[in-house]
């Protein structure tokens, strides 16, 4: 296997993985930041956000609704993209550093499982609002709300395809 795709391979984890890699991880003094989403079709706003992301630790983990969860949230005609491709599209990201599948509607259970340092999501979610919070908060994490990039969405992109055909 091509080295450059095996190191993309090598970022997404199953969740006992996972967990190992950022238990070393923060035994090295990193500080974890766990955000996730669908990210079916990956636009300027989620690049920004991503990016924003990242920078508030040194490891960035990136719960990945599974083809499933995805369907169940947003319809059946939804994920566009199936999550093999979305998982290794996210990988092969520099701001990304693993990337973990999850089948719930929710990244509870795996939030619990990871013990990310810090959780965040984009703009639209207060921190109240924000699944998994209180594990975060309760062993001493921060919880934030990022900016949100008005005027793109996988919603609005999904419609202008639909309008072309």
């Amino acid at each position: 296997m091509n080295p450059f795709f095996q190191k993309i391979t090598n970022k997404i984890q199953n969740w006992t993985t996972a967990a190992q890699t950022i238990q070393k991880w923060q035994n090295n003094g990193a500080e974890v930041v766990f955000t996730n989403g669908c990210f079916d079709l990956v636009h300027f706003g989620h690049l920004a956000y991503l990016a924003e992301a990242a920078a508030q630790g040194q490891k960035l983990v990136l719960g990945l609704n599974s083809d499933a969860s995805v369907a169940r949230l947003k319809g059946a005609h939804r994920p566009i993209k199936d999550q093999k491709n979305r998982a290794h599209l996210l990988a092969s990201l520099e701001m990304v550093d693993l990337v973990v599948l999850f089948e719930e509607d929710t990244p509870l259970e795996l939030i619990k499982a990871l013990q990310p340092d810090v959780l965040v999501k984009g703009g639209d979610w207060t921190v109240e609002q924000i699944v998994g919070s209180e594990v975060v908060l309760a062993k001493g994490g921060l919880v934030k709300s990022l900016t949100f990039v008005e005027g793109y969405s996988t919603t609005m992109l999904e419609q202008k395809i639909q309008q072309k055909l």
